[in-house]
């Protein structure tokens, strides 16, 4: 077998394994908790960390990775990626506790999965730019692109399978790729990088980088936690004060980084034209994208599927599927976007792709809450069309434009951007959520329980907190039976059967949480929509084909010819 293609499988493997990760604990979060036995309402910030620690933890390590790996080799940091990830699914399969203790021990595991994801994520792009020549990259990451959105939504089919035999399945079902890949890039994959000289790490860089990203995306987190009476924490002085920490790390790593004899961030690399618009299109990208599948999986599992009949047990498998639209998308365009930038260049096919991605945008935030699927359909499906076309020739030629000995540093840069928006876009929409709910939520429910002569019930149940009604939407269930339990057993005799049968069924709280819900997600879509326009004008200024040792435009002219021939 020609080695390029080794080396492809190898990251497909790595792809698959991660991304699969990353969806199965997203859809089967009901399952995890209740087999820890931690109550959902009052255990928001498991919810968090459990979703954003290891993104959080991945965004920090990328960098420092992609740089030891430019040093040291890119394939001996990616096998040991594999290794790492696996035993963090075997801790992972094997939690030991329940409650507050199992949740932590969870989220610590978790951790350690996210360091070998950031080991091979680091390293992937470099791999395969290094194993293909340059008239084929596009096409290599474009398949590889095929297999990483492919994961995300195998991961929210299995999840939803798994989860109803076992919650800890759905952490053994990565140790099978862990082993394979394991064994596999052991065996077969071979050092071809040319490795940067070896020079002293840049230890103040690392440290200042890390521990800034690390400040201002710690207090993100917290400040969408409660705290005291608000129902977000961004007046909690610890979150002020580690966001700023954060932000002054941050402003002052350029500065290291420029006096440095062997910076970690290679700033130089932005006086490349081609790299420079193709990374900042990624971060707009990854901004309007990121918090994207978070708020399409609130929109179906807390409000569409209730309302057409499916039981909060089944909603999360369902959610997956009627989210492959968005897979199909992809697994069509990621290939065949690849082809043409590798024939063509990336200019045309990624700006393109990002005002189709802008147009499914601005048709879901025009969607009712009970829409008809065939509109969200064709929107996701749009999306991912978009999607695919930008992914692998934006990938393609951030990498074509660095030097080979600079491969690894730049495919964690890029990866480093990528990561820390999708965290950062989590956190915006959510703040969105959280906010817009709490100025409707109550006044939504008194209506909705005026409609179906339930008043006396409104000084209860409209004092749910938004975080609680939110989160009750993204696992997928009724809060209102949990109300009930806790309420006075004279209470409780006092509601009347068909009031009781009507406000614990499907349909009313999704009808009457839509209604504080709507308005913050069209806002969330709408802001999706700009990011995206804007990163399709920095795909059309990147200007055409560049690639890094044939400056002159004949050289690349010739390329052209010979991709055509």
């Amino acid at each position: 077998m020609d080695y390029k293609w080794i080396a492809l499988s190898n990251v497909i493997i790595a792809s698959l394994m991660g991304m699969i990760n990353m969806s199965i604990v997203l859809i089967s979060l009901p399952a995890i908790f209740n087999g820890i036995h931690i109550d959902p309402l009052t255990s928001f910030q498991y919810l968090l960390w459990i979703l954003m620690g290891y993104g959080l933890v991945t965004a920090t390590l990328l960098l420092s990775f992609g740089r030891l790996s430019d040093i040291y080799g890119r394939v001996k940091l990616f096998k040991l990626g594999f290794l790492i990830f696996t035993v963090g699914s075997i801790l992972l399969y094997l939690t030991p506790s329940t409650g507050d203790a199992g949740a932590l021990e969870i989220i610590i595991f978790r951790i350690v999965q996210a360091v070998g994801s950031a080991l091979f994520m680091a390293n992937s792009s470099a791999i395969l730019t290094d194993a293909f020549p340059s008239n084929e990259r596009g096409k290599a990451l474009g398949i590889n692109m095929v297999a990483l959105m492919s994961g995300q939504f195998i991961g929210l089919i299995l999840g939803g399978i798994l989860a109803i035999f076992d919650w800890r399945f759905v952490f053994l079902v990565s140790v099978p790729f862990g082993i394979l890949g394991t064994i596999w890039s052991s065996l077969k994959l071979k050092e071809t990088s040319i490795k940067a000289p070896k020079t002293k790490l840049d230890i103040w860089g690392n440290a200042v980088f890390v521990l800034g990203i690390t400040l201002l995306l710690v207090g993100v987190t917290y400040g969408l936690m409660p705290y005291g009476n608000d129902p977000m924490g961004w007046a909690n002085p610890w979150v002020i004060a580690s966001m700023v920490a954060g932000l002054v790390f941050l402003v002052i790593f350029p500065f290291i980084e420029r006096r440095v004899p062997s910076p970690m961030f290679r700033l130089d690399l932005f006086k490349i034209k081609m790299f420079t618009y193709a990374n900042a299109a990624a971060l707009l990208n990854a901004l309007g994208r990121g918090g994207m599948m978070f708020m399409l999986i609130l929109l179906l599992q807390g409000i569409w599927l209730p309302l057409n009949g499916y039981s909060y047990a089944s909603t999360p498998f369902w959610a997956g599927i009627y989210m492959l639209p968005l897979t199909a998308g992809v697994i069509i365009m990621g290939p065949i976007s690849g082809w043409l930038s590798d024939k063509y260049g990336p200019r045309w096919i990624a700006t393109i792709g990002m005002i189709i991605t802008t147009l499914s945008f601005l048709v879901l935030a025009d969607l009712p809450y009970n829409f008809q699927y065939v509109y969200f359909g064709l929107a996701l499906f749009m999306m991912g069309v978009g999607n695919g076309m930008f992914g692998s020739p934006n990938s393609a030629s951030i990498m074509n434009s660095v030097p080979a000995q600079d491969r690894g540093v730049a495919s964690g840069m890029m990866t480093t951007v990528m990561n820390t928006a999708f965290t950062a876009s989590m956190a915006m929409f959510f703040t969105i959520l959280i906010v817009g709910i709490t100025q409707r939520f109550p006044e939504a429910m008194t209506a909705s329980l005026v409609s179906i002569g339930a008043v006396k019930l409104a000084p209860v149940l409209s004092n749910i907190p938004p975080t609680g009604a939110l989160f009750s939407a993204f696992l997928g269930y009724n809060p209102v039976e949990s109300i009930l339990a806790n309420l006075p057993p004279s209470v409780v005799a006092s509601i009347p059967a068909a009031t009781k049968t009507t406000i614990t069924g499907t349909t009313w709280f999704p009808s009457a949480f839509a209604t504080a819900f709507m308005p913050a997600l069209k806002l969330s879509f709408y802001i999706g929509a700009a990011f995206c326009a804007v990163a399709a004008l920095l795909s059309w200024l990147r200007g055409g084909t560049y690639i890094h040792g044939m400056e002159n435009p004949e050289e690349v002219e010739e390329l052209k010819d010979s991709k055509k021939g």
